[in-house]
């Protein structure tokens, strides 16, 4: 695509003032003599001036020649009055600014508010229970008496099978990863099909030594929570009331708090998730913890375990364990680094094997061996959301001494599939306590795994009822006890399985031999699983009350913003007049020479905003006492933030109304204010339906297609013929790139068959394509060029800007291509020969020199550089040239024309360059792509005068959206990349890891939101008035999108909370949108608002203020 014709430069005209002669024949006179000496004076001055780019103002003939403008002010504080006023102007800017950014901070916090409210009443909450299960107190009568019962010795509550148990977890160990896979043409196999083939024939051989089931997990599939679910046996909630969400200690009742304080001994190897949540529990000279976050280390925690655990397994150490727990991570890491179709993958699962066969030979016959997955993966190897493939894992019972038995022939052979005879996770609960002669934890909700009760033949119904019988006893007194903490009268709690239980018991009311156990087995099976579905209707209850307040405070905040906006739009695009300028320069100065300075009023409405916000706080603050004695709320510090946040909300909104005279026509009166209302409310509406959202990505691209088309209908209107050719030519380049940017996609398991991935090598990988390599270095050789070219366009190219854009910014994306190439060398094994962690070592210091040239150097070059202007003089004129000073020379400045606009734009390079260090190839050319469209869009809005409009800041956020998806990823938890946080890093550091997995998820939005004052600084000449203003309105208008959007969000998910797609589909939504607005928000502050702060200050000291 060509370079597009730089637009002509205008010529100046210069005015100079006329130097006063001394009265004809009286050269010695006072008047004349006075006049002489004042013109001298202000030649001197005018030639001083003429040496810095200031002077050329007067050149304009901006301060006028009676003395007033620029002369002495008569003070003897050797200062002009422009001086002076720039002066003033400046503390002004600097005074308005800081009110401007505490207003974006309250709004920040309004939006943190209201999220909140609605969170803690959307999202799952249950109440943790504080009673424990006591060896000694049985929920129910024991059903056979045995010698020691109620001991551990013995067993508590059921007879003990074993002495000792290995657990063993393999971390995303998927069901078919398991179960054997017949290769044929049409459906091949993949890499992890027949590596871990142990499990399977172990099972199918020996089945009463060992069984294998699909073992199914509870959503959300996040080891955290899968952890919470195997220990305690109850149902997984985004929020437990008494516990953490952000992974510390297991209070309530739970496998291992029975295991120690029956004197088990446990000992822990692997993921330290482990040490999280049970901290204290493992024996500590002999466990081994290891970081867990690190997705790209295949080995280190793997090769850890298998060291320590086979020693501890040996004869002479087993005196010194009784509960060992190992849990691996390799497989799972794996899948998130190449997904589960890769090599790696199957390396990993045959090392598996391999140390699951030493394992057995090594135990003896007191010991029980589980081995189980804690959650599966998708086909790109990533988990988190509800999909089958996340949700289905294994498990692996072993004895040497045989126990196990099915109670159907058929049942002998393992499932083929994972729809076939599954247990629930929470399953395993019960089923090891009673094995291990343990109580079973008070909290539990799962049932007994019939294979390890059903004895070899498999007809030991006795056994089967009695294990069945105390479980569901202890279901039916945990229910109780939670709906009296809860204040639920049972009795109106629909469908209660009172009448099962009771059918269960008159079951086995017989006596001797004519008890039914097979019938009472059945039936107390279905009281659990009614029971089960009553506790998960009842921990599905929302706060409803909750979620209102937290939408009210957002629509207030959104109703605020859009107030804000409003009144502090321009009427339109200022007049460019030289002439014109000057007068009122001129007025400016003279008032400001007399004491008038009512001009400088402020220039936003932001102060009387803010300090409606802080009074309404104030009162707020006075009246919370009187209002929480009248409500009794029973959270102080949530009663406090909702009427602070409400009351704050009234206080702006009190003083816009009364700042306002009227109120005017709310409905926009143009075609571009209409498609900005049109595209935001459609998209809001749109989020109502789950096939809107899940195809959003595509709507996202029509809407940037119509907005091309409507730009380059609108361009031929243009008078003149230079400027339509021009608006064309961007119109059809911003909707080219739109559609080639189009062609990187991550489908989401919705899609397909619809879709076809391209983000990464194949549907079942999470690397790069070979050919993909090849992306960040054309965009190292592209990209500085096309911004270069917009740069020559506006005669800007000058200053800093060759250096930082040709060489620094350059070097930073070969910087960022050699990482990539280096990370699939070491994915790929191209050098085998190499030690294992050399290429790692390269390419991190490699990494951390591309952010070091972004961050530090960037921002100390962004903040002290002077504007991209070039200033030349020469002693006869030529065509083209700008300003002529008194002595006839030509003064020319080369980016006078955008100097507030290319100043600006290398910040946005130094953010960009951030952004493309932490996206893999295929998202480092849609972020190029992205950065092109922003400056096609400039131009756009350049030549069609629509700097003031809406569209701007809209588009914007459509294109930070849009280009969301296009970097891999989806509004799924599965679709983290979570290993960019160890791009620069070796190992989690915090906060730096997290910074960088949501500088890569939400790069395009925050690149989006850094360009914001582009739209209004870009071609804006010095002394511009109004910049604050107007970039404060495109800003509003911007974060406006995403608030009515996260507004939507939160409406329809708590609209629509009972729908089957809830937590698919409408709850990623609602929260990637909740996110996408905090962090808007924070970069509008941060980035936005900061370098439009640096930028005005630097392009003021030279040129002054408008």
């Amino acid at each position: 695509m060509a370079d597009p014709p730089p637009r002509a430069p205008e010529s100046k005209k210069v005015y100079e003032p006329v130097i006063p002669k001394a009265a004809p024949g009286n050269y010695n006179s006072i008047a004349a003599q006075y006049a002489r000496a004042k013109a001298a004076k202000e030649k001197e001055e005018r030639e001083r001036e003429e040496r810095n780019v200031g002077g050329i103002l007067t050149g304009f003939g901006l301060g006028g020649g009676d003395g007033k403008g620029r002369g002495g002010n008569g003070k003897g504080d050797g200062k002009g009055t422009f001086e002076r006023l720039n002066e003033v102007k400046e503390l002004r800017f600097k005074g308005e600014w800081g009110w401007v950014v505490g207003f974006w901070v309250w709004l920040l916090c309004i939006h943190a508010a209201g999220l909140y409210f609605f969170t803690k009443g959307f999202l799952l909450t249950r109440l943790v229970l504080e009673e424990k299960s006591s060896c000694t107190e049985p929920p129910i009568s024991l059903s056979t008496q045995y010698q020691g019962a109620g001991t551990p010795e013995a067993g508590c509550w059921h007879p003990k099978t074993f002495e000792k148990a290995v657990v063993i977890i393999i971390d995303a160990l998927r069901y078919d990863f398991t179960v054997p896979f017949k290769n044929s043409t049409d459906t091949p196999s993949q890499a992890f099909h027949n590596a871990l083939p142990f499990l399977y024939e172990t099972a199918e051989k020996q089945p009463g030594n060992a069984f294998l089931l699909p073992f199914i997990a509870d959503p959300p599939t996040t080891t955290l929570q899968r952890l919470k679910g195997l220990t305690t046996g109850t149902l997984p909630t985004f929020i437990d009331a008494g516990s953490n969400f952000a992974g510390t200690a297991i209070e309530e009742d739970n496998l291992l708090m029975q295991m120690k304080d029956a004197g088990r001994r446990l000992v822990h190897l692997g993921d330290d998730t482990w040490t999280a949540l049970f901290p204290g529990y493992f024996e500590e000279e002999i466990s081994r913890a290891y970081d867990s976050f690190n997705v790209w280390d295949l080995h280190t925690v793997d090769n850890g375990v298998v060291e320590h655990i086979m020693p501890l397994l040996s004869p002479a150490r087993r005196g010194e364990w009784d509960v060992m727990f190992a849990h691996f991570l390799g497989v799972d890491h794996a899948g998130h680094r190449y997904g589960p179709n890769h090599p790696a993958m199957t390396a990993k699962l045959e090392q598996m094997d391999a140390v699951l066969t030493e394992v057995v030979d090594a135990l003896d016959d007191q010991t029980l061996l589980v081995v189980m997955g804690d959650h599966g993966m998708d086909g790109k190897g990533d988990h988190g959301g509800e999909s089958d493939d996340e949700v289905q894992a294994a498990l692996w019972m072993y004895s040497k001494k045989d126990v196990f038995g099915r109670t159907k022939l058929d049942y002998r052979i393992p499932p083929a599939t994972a729809k076939e005879r599954p247990v629930n996770q929470i399953d395993l609960v019960p089923t090891l306590a009673l094995l291990l002669g343990l109580p079973i934890p008070f909290n539990n909700l799962g049932r007994p795994i019939e294979e390890a009760f059903a004895g070899v033949k498999g007809n030991t119904w006795e056994n089967l009822g009695a294990v069945a019988r105390m479980t569901a006893a202890g279901i039916k007194r945990y229910q109780a006890a939670y709906y009296v903490a809860r204040g639920v009268d049972e009795s109106t709690v629909d469908g209660s399985p009172k009448a099962l239980w009771e059918t269960a018991v008159t079951t086995l009311a017989g006596t001797g031999k004519q008890q039914n156990w097979q019938d009472g087995y059945a039936t107390f099976l279905a009281f659990q699983e009614e029971t089960l579905r009553i506790c998960r209707s009842l921990w599905a209850r929302f706060d409803v009350p909750c979620m209102i307040l937290g939408i009210s405070i957002l629509a207030g905040g959104v109703l605020a913003l859009m107030m804000y906006a409003s009144g502090n739009s321009d009427d339109g695009d200022a007049i460019d007049d030289p002439e014109l300028d000057r007068a009122e320069l001129q007025l400016e100065l003279d008032n400001f020479a007399k004491g008038n300075a009512s001009a400088l009023e402020d220039e936003t409405t932001t102060r009387t905003l803010f300090r409606g916000a802080l009074m309404g706080s104030f009162l707020g603050a006075l009246l919370c006492p009187t209002i929480w004695v009248m409500n009794r709320s029973e959270n102080v510090l949530d009663f406090g933030l909702a009427v602070g946040a409400i009351s704050s909300l009234v206080g702006v909104l009190y003083q816009d109304m009364r700042r306002r005279m009227s109120f005017g026509n709310p409905l926009p009166t143009t075609i571009w204010g209409w498609l900005a209302v049109i595209f935001t409310v459609s998209q809001s509406i749109g989020f109502a339906s789950n096939s809107y959202t899940i195809w959003e990505d595509s709507i996202l691209l029509f809407f940037l297609g119509t907005f091309g088309v409507a730009s380059a209908f609108s361009s031929l209107r243009l008078e003149n013929a230079a400027d339509r050719a021009l608006g064309i030519y961007h119109s059809v380049a911003f909707i080219a790139l739109g559609w080639l940017a189009s062609f990187s996609k991550l489908c989401r398991e919705e899609q397909m068959p619809y879709c076809r991935s391209t983000y990464y090598a194949s549907a079942t990988s999470s690397t790069s394509a070979p050919w993909q390599l090849l992306i960040p270095f054309v965009v190292a050789a592209v990209l500085p060029a096309i911004i270069k070219s917009f740069y020559t366009g506006s005669r800007s190219y000058e200053g800093l800007a060759p250096a930082w854009i040709s060489w620094a910014f350059r070097f930073g994306l070969v910087l960022s291509a050699v990482f990539w190439t280096l990370d699939a060398a070491d994915d790929g094994e191209w050098f085998p020969n190499l030690p294992s962690t050399l290429l790692k070592n390269i390419r991190v210091p490699i990494a951390q020199t591309g952010f070091a040239l972004a961050l530090v150097a960037g921002s100390i070059a962004f903040g002290y550089a002077p504007p991209c202007i070039s200033i030349s003089t020469t002693a006869a004129p030529t065509p083209g040239s700008q300003i002529t000073n008194s002595s006839g020379a030509l003064v020319t400045i080369l980016g006078y024309a955008n100097a507030h606009g290319s100043r600006y734009l290398l910040l946005v390079i130094n953010i960009l360059l951030c952004v493309l260090m932490v996206q893999k190839p295929m998202g480092a050319g849609a972020i190029s792509i992205m950065a092109w469209q922003i400056l096609t869009l400039l131009e756009i809005l350049d030549l069609l005068s629509l700097a003031s409009s809406p569209i701007g800041p809209i588009i914007l956020g459509l294109l930070g959206s849009f280009h969301f998806f296009k970097t891999g990823h989806q509004a799924t938890l599965a679709s983290i990349q979570w290993e960019s946080a160890f791009i620069p890093l070796h190992t989690i550091r915090y906060p730096w890891s997290p910074i960088l997995v949501a500088l890569n998820s939400f790069g395009a939005q925050m690149l989006a939101a850094s360009a914001v004052p582009l739209l209004v600084l870009w071609k804006q000449k010095p002394r511009r008035k109004g910049l604050l203003r107007s970039v404060v309105t495109a800003l509003s208008w911007h974060v406006a999108y995403y608030a009515v959007v996260s507004l939507a969000t939160t409406m329809w998910a708590g609209h629509l909370r009972r729908h089957l797609m809830l937590y698919r589909i409408f709850s990623p939504k609602f929260m990637m949108a909740a996110l996408v607005l905090v962090v808007v928000d924070f970069i509008g502050i941060a980035v936005a608002l900061v370098g439009l702060r640096f930028n005005s200050l630097s392009v003021g000291e030279v040129f002054g203020w408008g």
